[in-house]
């Protein structure tokens, strides 16, 4: 484990947590850290692509909308099952307008004219599983599943716990 002082790991679980201060050139510095050591260093192919654009997606929208331009830290952890990870993500920024989930909409979009932005929900959504977002205080608590194949889906239950074999 790195002995950057934002990064740490509960020794055996093989989970990893990351502190990021709420910059996109901080969030950019974390991805490519966070892709680059165990456990996530070693994932199959799907769950990497997968993790990379959601945990991405999540970071950079707290970045942007719940902080605002203001300063704050970003506390990520991740925890590896048999078959996908569990992420959660902790903010102290803005909450999330209404308390609750965005939708999982696709902007209006022409091939010719596409929006800059309005697709991270819809693939956070799309790609991760149980995604449950709370409100508690002056904490933001988002957490989600990513599974790692399209098998693992077919035997995770609606608690998000999997059946391995």
């Amino acid at each position: 484990m790195p002995d950057d002082p934002g990064i740490a790991g509960a020794p055996g679980t093989g989970a990893v947590r990351l502190v990021i201060p709420a910059e996109p050139m901080a969030v950019r510095q974390a991805l490519l850290d966070l892709f680059a050591m165990a456990p996530t260093d070693h994932l199959p192919d799907d769950l990497r692509s997968t993790a990379e654009i959601v945990i991405a997606e999540v970071l950079n929208n707290i970045v942007e909308h719940a902080y605002a331009g203001t300063k704050g830290d970003i506390d990520l952890s991740i925890r590896p099952t048999c078959d996908g990870l569990w992420c959660t993500v902790i903010d102290h920024g803005a909450p999330m307008p209404g308390n609750a989930l965005p939708v999982a909409v696709l902007p209006d979009a022409v091939a010719d004219d596409l929006p800059e932005g309005g697709f991270g929900w819809y693939l956070i959504r799309t790609l991760a599983r149980d995604v449950r977002y709370d409100r508690n205080g002056v904490t933001n608590c988002l957490t989600f599943w990513l599974p790692a194949t399209e098998d693992a889906l077919a035997i995770a239950d609606t608690s998000g716990s999997t059946t391995c074999p």
